[in-house]
C-alpha cells in the first residue's frame, strides 16, 4: 500500500513536469525494488524483439516501450536505437551489447542493469535511475545525462562530449545533474564532457581522460584522480576537498586550478 502511494506520487510528478522530466533523483527510499512493479516483466524477449523489428527502420526508428516492465529479462544484443523507453523498468536486466543510440530513457529504472559494452550514443538519460549499473566499455558519447549512476561501474567507458551538467531550469525540483558518486570511471574517456556541477564524490578516476572537460562547480570531493589527464580541463570552483590529485605536470595543464574550491584540502600524489 505504501509503495503504491509513493509510486502514484512519483508518477503524478512526472506528468506535471513532462517533457522536461525534472523529477527528484532521490527516489529509492520510497520504492520497493522487490515489488512486482519493479522486478517483473510484462513481455518476453521474443515479444520485445518483435516490437523492435516492427518499428520503422533507419535514423527515425522509434519503437514505443514507454512505461513497460522489462526487469530481469535477457535483452542482450537487441537494438533499441531511437526507441522511447521513458519510465520503463529495466532493473537487473541483461542488456549487454544492446544499442540505445538516440533512445529516450528519461525517468527509466535500470538499477543493477548490465549494460556492458552497450551503445548509448546521444541517448537521453534525464532523471534515469542507474545505481550500480554495469557500463564497462559502454559508449555514452554525446549523451545527455542527469541521471543517478551512483556506484555504477564505467571502467573504460566512453563519455566523450557527454553532457552531465546541472539543468539550471529545474531548480524548483532540486538540482538535476549527473550523479556519479562512488562510480568507477577508471580508464574512462570523458574528453570534452560537460561536468559542470556534476556530483563525482569519491569517484574512481584513475587514468581517466578528462581533457577539455568543463568541471566548473563540479563536486570531486574524495575522488581519486591518479594519473588522470586534465589537459585543458576547467577547474573553476571545482570542489577538491580530500581529492587525490594527479601529478604536478598534469595539474599544470588544467585551467583555473587557482580558482578551485578547497585546493588546500586536496591530497597530493606521493
Amino acid at each position: 500500500m505504501l509503495f503504491r502511494l509513493a509510486f502514484a506520487i512519483v508518477s503524478v510528478a512526472a506528468l506535471l513536469v513532462h517533457p522536461r522530466d525534472a523529477v527528484s533523483q532521490d527516489l529509492l527510499r520510497y520504492v520497493d525494488l522487490n515489488s512486482p512493479e519493479m522486478s517483473t516483466s510484462e513481455m518476453t524477449r521474443a515479444e520485445v524483439d518483435e516490437l523492435l523489428k516492427a518499428a520503422p527502420q533507419g535514423h527515425q526508428r522509434s519503437a514505443d516501450l514507454e512505461g513497460k516492465r522489462l526487469s530481469h529479462l535477457d535483452l542482450s544484443g537487441l537494438d533499441f536505437s531511437g526507441s522511447n523507453l521513458r519510465l520503463a523498468k529495466l532493473n537487473r536486466t541483461n542488456l549487454k551489447g544492446a544499442r540505445f543510440d538516440r533512445a529516450i530513457l528519461n525517468q527509466a529504472w535500470l538499477i543493477d542493469a548490465d549494460l556492458t559494452e552497450a551503445s548509448l550514443v546521444k541517448a537521453s538519460l534525464l532523471s534515469t535511475q542507474m545505481q550500480r549499473a554495469k557500463l564497462g566499455g559502454a559508449d555514452l558519447s554525446g549523451a545527455r545525462i542527469t541521471g543517478d549512476l551512483s556506484g555504477a561501474s564505467l571502467i573504460g567507458a566512453k563519455l566523450a562530449g557527454a553532457d552531465l551538467s546541472a539543468d539550471m531550469r529545474n531548480q524548483s525540483m532540486g538540482l538535476m545533474r549527473g550523479v556519479l558518486k562512488s562510480a568507477d570511471l577508471r580508464n574512462a574517456d570523458l574528453s570534452g564532457a560537460n561536468l559542470s556541477r556534476a556530483n563525482l564524490e569519491f569517484a574512481k578516476l584513475q587514468n581517466a581522460n578528462l581533457a577539455n572537460c568543463n568541471l566548473n562547480h563540479a563536486d570531486l570531493a574524495g575522488a581519486d584522480l591518479s594519473n588522470a589527464n586534465l589537459a585543458g580541463a576547467d577547474l573553476t570552483e571545482t570542489d577538491l576537498a580530500s581529492t587525490l590529485l594527479p601529478s604536478a605536470a598534469a595539474l599544470a595543464e588544467a585551467r583555473n586550478l587557482d580558482k578551485a574550491s578547497n585546493l588546500n584540502l586536496a591530497r597530493r600524489p606521493p
